[in-house]
């Protein structure tokens, strides 16, 4: 999966089309990423104890109500944003040598740019 946790991306498609956000988690066995802000969704939550509160003086409840909760979306439908060129781009990648190592770092495909995302 070319996108990575911290990422900037752009939303290709759904109710958050043309939005950008940063992304929270990625699940690469899933092939889903969440992103912070963008496909928000309602859950009804009953409150709850929390766990391991009688250290604080007695026991404590989580709130109970309508909460929202970015929920994930699929890889497909997002788009990495370039940090240099400020624009959504493919992703491709370059092999280096650094201090002895071969490292694989993530390349902006779109033409003119062509700088490492990976810093």
């Amino acid at each position: 999966m070319k996108i990575k946790k911290g990422d900037t991306v752009h939303m290709l498609a759904g109710k958050d089309r043309g939005k950008q956000g940063r992304v929270i988690e990625a699940r690469p066995r899933d092939g889903k990423v969440i992103v912070e802000n963008l496909n928000v969704m309602k859950k009804h939550q009953k409150p709850r104890p929390i766990r391991d509160a009688n250290r604080m003086g007695g026991t404590q409840i989580a709130p109970g109500g309508i909460i929202d909760r970015p929920m994930a979306v699929s890889v497909s439908n997002v788009m990495l944003v370039c940090p240099t060129c400020k624009l959504p781009t493919r992703v491709g990648y370059v092999f280096k040598d650094i201090k002895g190592e071969h490292v694989k770092i993530r390349v902006c495909k779109r033409e003119g740019c062509g700088q490492e995302i990976d810093k």
